[in-house]
């Protein structure tokens, strides 16, 4: 069945607290997003963020970020005051996230409703903590030892905490118990927020699209509490780290600098790891996109302190076998196999093989000379998510300005569009709308039709991403009646 849906990540949205939240801006997206007749909502990863903001670097894969959390549902709780927080200065402009004023002050507002939730009884906590214990007492564990290590990464602990000295974590516990709960609420918050969230968008008949990386974070609570499921040496420093060789982004390469998984360990243990992760993410989502899905038949690697990921090495994947452990575990689930960049014979054979629908991104159709290639409209079948753009790609209005003249002509005979950029932005969104893969995606930036500062994410550099931000009055009815007219044209 043909559908088409919206990508936006929750930061993104509207609110008066530095950061877009699961409060009413959400709700209010949804209800943009069911009168624009869409059946999907599709999200970046919803882990807790570090150094760099990326949400494809998170301190947890379970975790949820804990900024998300709307402070005005925590009024309505009786855990804040409206009055203590509307003095906070938390934003320098309504349309960016300003990372380092969350970071010095969103925790103390979450401490202060935490004084508050302790002081009363909450019978649901004890069950969350009991439900998600899997997970959540390491991460708590491992996010309290790290404030108390001044918030540096775990390799730089003092060496009982950095090695898990049993005695010492224990004394830990005993001492910081406070501390450690506090993190347990900032989940038990989040969860119950995204819950209802979650709830509301089904009701209205649309689903989340979650995104779940190939990989974890080295600072993070997955490799500190789990080292032997990765490359480590004895002094857990990684021995290799990832990233995929040059191409489209980066003449040199994107050097991510994650651990490598130890794939013989995990087959060992039947992927539990990877099944527990991905079981929780379809707790919160209705559908995954798999980051890197290529990485699962063959990943890049380069030897730790590597400078550029020119000089990496292919190695095999898990292959199959993690995907039929995935189905025999959780059934028919819903993933979208992220299946861009380089793609071998081996990885179309696999990606065939477990049958998850693909992606296609209509800007790499027009950038290549290859006018047969897989991205070009006529050539995309319905097994696919097509984008006009992703995260990581310009916006469509900013793409169109930087194609060659000869590239532009083509891409205005071939669309049929002769007028204005905005014009032409919204011929291309239709264009994607129109192409025979039964779901398609366009970001909320290219139905605003914004340019360049709107960009999320220019891969390989640091500094200037994951800071969009809609304004207030950008879930305009005037814009939903004008997705559902293209929707319904396209019987999306």
């Amino acid at each position: 069945m043909r559908s088409s849906g919206i990508l936006m990540h929750i930061s993104s949205l509207p609110s008066p607290y530095g950061i877009g939240a699961l409060g009413k801006s959400a709700y209010d997206f949804v209800d943009f997003a069911a009168a624009a007749k869409q059946s999907y909502w599709q999200i970046l990863p919803l882990g807790p963020t570090g150094l760099g903001d990326s949400p494809y670097q998170s301190f947890s894969t379970f975790a949820g970020n804990p900024y998300f959390i709307d402070l005005d549902l925590l009024c309505d709780d009786g855990l804040l005051e409206r009055d203590d927080i509307k003095k906070i200065r938390w934003r320098r402009r309504k349309t960016k996230v300003h990372y380092p004023a969350l970071y010095r002050r969103r925790f103390d507002v979450l401490l202060s409703a935490y004084a508050r939730f302790s002081e009363t009884a909450n019978p649901g906590f004890g069950e969350f903590c009991e439900s998600e214990k899997i997970w959540l007492d390491e991460y708590a564990l491992f996010m309290a030892i790290k404030n108390a290590h001044g918030d540096v990464s775990w390799h730089e602990w003092d060496e009982p905490y950095k090695k898990r000295d049993k005695k010492t974590l224990g004394e830990f516990r005993k001492d910081h118990g406070g501390e450690i709960d506090f993190w347990k609420f900032t989940q038990f918050i989040f969860d119950r927020q995204w819950r209802a969230l979650k709830d509301y968008a089904n009701q209205k008949g649309i689903k989340i699209i979650g995104d779940m990386p190939i990989y974890v974070a080295d600072d993070s609570a997955d490799v500190w509490a789990n080292p032997e499921l990765f490359m480590l040496g004895k002094d857990l420093v990684p021995t290799v780290v990832s990233g995929c060789p040059p191409d489209y982004f980066s003449d040199d390469g994107q050097l991510w600098g994650n651990p490598i998984y130890n794939w013989a360990v995990m087959k060992r243990q039947k992927y539990r790891w990877w099944t527990e992760r991905l079981k929780k993410e379809f707790e919160r989502c209705d559908a995954v996109r798999l980051d890197h899905f290529r990485g699962f038949e063959s990943y890049y690697v380069l030897d730790y302190g590597a400078k550029t990921a020119r000089d990496g090495r292919w190695v095999k994947g898990p292959g199959q076998g993690l995907f039929d452990t995935i189905k025999k575990e959780l059934g028919d689930v819903e993933i979208i196999a992220e299946n861009l960049g380089l793609l071998t014979c081996e990885v179309r054979d696999f990606h065939n093989s477990v049958g998850y629908p693909g992606m296609r991104v209509l800007q790499f159709g027009f950038e290549s000379d290859d006018r047969n290639n897989e991205n070009m409209p006529h050539n995309i079948d319905s097994n696919n998510v097509v984008y006009a753009g992703t995260h990581d790609n310009p916006t469509v209005r900013e793409w169109y300005r930087r194609l060659s003249r000869w590239d532009r002509k083509f891409c205005k005979n071939y669309i049929g569009e002769t007028g204005s950029t905005r014009d032409f932005v919204w011929a291309f969104i239709e264009q994607v709308h129109s192409t025979a893969a039964d779901i398609s995606i366009i970001s909320m930036q290219d139905y605003l039709g914004l340019g360049a500062r709107a960009r999320m994410n220019r891969p390989s550099t640091t500094g200037r991403n994951w800071q969009w931000r809609a304004k207030p009055g950008d879930f305009d009815p005037k814009l939903s009646s004008k997705i559902a007219t293209v929707t319904e044209l396209y019987l999306r």
